[in-house]
């Protein structure tokens, strides 16, 4: 697994990340770090890897866009300086644009989007072991929904900054593609968005997947 010994990882992003951690920011035994994918991340690595000593931080904050993001990312990405970094932003970012139309103020259209994570990614780049960009997801099948078809979009940005930069990428709407052939999706969420169990493990899966946690390790 490329994640070391001692070394920290911070997952930011909105609800999904954020999934009731505490506040202010705790790693007790009561749910500090949240109840969802970043919850699971952390007790798969800490049980097939205790040895190593990983610290998993979960920064993320409900509501968030990636306008928010940018400006809480002094005080809670660089200052605490984290070896890896996970980002996983971009469903309200869509959402508000179909849930409160009217309200534009509110919405961040592609163009920004895109700005706004090259400038994150860019900064902050250079101070880290390893950051892995993750997509938003929308857990709709027909990929011609207005939602769905916006969500790929935000999802396409963030693959070509992925690829641009050279970071880890996590295509979340694929992962949840095979999962939604047997499952209808609002029984695993029922807005879409905010999955429960099975879907934050498909999400913890995925990045494992991609930051080579061994799965055989895991089984012994």
């Amino acid at each position: 697994m490329l994640i070391g010994n001692n070394e920290k990882l911070i997952m930011i992003g909105d609800s999904v990340t954020d999934c009731e951690r505490a506040r202010p920011y705790g790693e007790g035994l009561f749910g500090g770090i949240g109840k969802g994918y970043v919850m699971m991340v952390d007790a798969l690595i800490q049980s097939v890897y205790p040895e190593r000593g990983i610290r998993v931080m979960n920064m993320g904050v409900s509501g968030n866009t990636i306008r928010d993001l940018q400006q809480r990312w002094t005080t809670d990405v660089l200052d605490l300086k984290p070896d890896w970094l996970s980002i996983m932003i971009g469903i309200n970012d869509v959402w508000r644009q179909f849930d409160t139309p009217h309200i534009t103020e509110g919405h961040v259209y592609l163009e920004e989007y895109e700005s706004t994570l090259r400038d994150l990614v860019e900064s902050t780049l250079p101070s880290l072991k390893g950051l892995i960009l993750m997509t938003p997801y929308y857990l709709e099948p027909n990929s011609n929904d207005l939602m769905r078809a916006a969500m790929d979009r935000y999802g396409s940005v963030v693959k070509r900054v992925a690829d641009n930069y050279g970071c880890m990428f996590v295509d979340t709407q694929q992962a949840f593609a095979s999962v939604l052939e047997s499952i209808y999706p609002a029984t695993m969420a029922w807005d879409r968005v905010h999955p429960n169990a099975v879907g934050h493990m498909v999400l913890a899966k995925a990045f494992l997947n991609v930051i080579g946690f061994d799965w055989n390790k895991a089984s012994h």
